[in-house]
């Protein structure tokens, strides 16, 4: 039995289906079951609820073999709260009901100067350490930021070629499709024989800088695409004026700040293997950014 936390996101719902796919008995914990294709609920075990709760989660991983473990982004409570406080009740329930493995998302810096001021990567980190601590063989998947960040962009993309972010320029970092860390959950859930606590990094192909971007946006959407780099207090100004709570807005503003500093880079690559950023344009951007707004459609 493998559990499957957040069946419905970008990672989980990908995941869901290459378990499905291998066969595996699987159950998910989602909020609202409705939210499941309809060609799956059939094939799963639900357990309605959050998989931060402690009732769900004893619910949820009695008699698990493995789970996947990803914690939600909740901007409403301090980063303590919402990745620490989430996580216990799970790590706890590891532990009292015998589970075997976990494979969890995280981020790369463990053991860079910067690991202790990034912010929302800390309590990321943090987490990996909860986790490995309840006596699970446990694999963090150290991530850097996704290609999927991009999507937020689209529509700026269409209306003024502009995507934005806090980073120079010319800051190469890795980057990854969350297509290839589903994949890499996989391997590692279907393939139980490792042993202990570790991370292992999903980087994409290759390095790359948002000058790099933009060039290859540009190359693949068929229209001019420029960075606009925002300084950290408009970042900080624009989370707060969405409502978030400050505390998690200062551990964004400092997750932004160490990528900038080099949180992200020098992990080597093992291979090469991985989504082209070029071929995820062509695949996932581009239908995005020549997609009809809804308002248009209205009129």
């Amino acid at each position: 039995m493998i559990v499957i936390t957040a069946p419905t996101g970008q990672i989980g719902g990908r995941l869901l289906s290459l378990l499905l796919e291998a066969g595996e008995e699987l159950r998910v914990v989602v909020r609202d079951p409705a939210r499941l294709p309809e060609s799956v609920r059939d094939r799963v075990e639900v357990v309605t609820g959050s998989h931060g709760d402690a009732a769900t989660a004893e619910r949820a991983f009695a008699g698990a073999d493995a789970v996947f473990w990803l914690v939600p982004p909740d901007g409403s409570v301090p980063p303590e709260q919402a990745y620490l406080g989430f996580t216990r009740p799970a790590a706890r329930a590891f532990a009292e009901l015998g589970v075997g493995h976990v494979v969890g998302v995280s981020a790369l810096g463990r053991g860079t100067p910067l690991a202790a001021r990034a912010g929302l990567v800390t309590a990321s980190l943090a987490v990996d350490d909860l986790i490995a601590g309840s006596g699970v063989a446990y694999r963090a998947l150290a991530c850097p930021s996704f290609f999927e960040n991009l999507l937020e962009e689209a529509g700026s993309i269409r209306a003024h070629g502009v995507f934005t972010d806090t980073v120079a320029a010319d800051r190469k970092a890795p980057l990854v499709a969350v297509a290839d860390i589903a994949a890499t959950a996989a391997g590692l859930l279907l393939d139980r024989s490792w042993t202990g606590a570790a991370s292992v990094p999903v980087l994409g192909p290759q390095d790359l800088s948002p000058d790099d971007l933009a060039r290859i946006m540009t190359e693949e959407l068929g229209r001019p695409v420029r960075y606009h780099r925002e300084s950290l207090e408009e970042l900080r100004a624009t989370l707060l004026g969405y409502g978030l709570d400050a505390a998690f807005v200062e551990g964004m503003v400092a997750m932004k700040r160490a990528k900038d500093e080099g949180l992200d880079a020098g992990v080597a690559r093992s291979a090469s293997a991985g989504t082209e950023f070029a071929r995820w344009c062509a695949t996932t951007l581009k239908p995005a950014v020549l997609a009809v707004p809804e308002a248009a459609d209205a009129r």
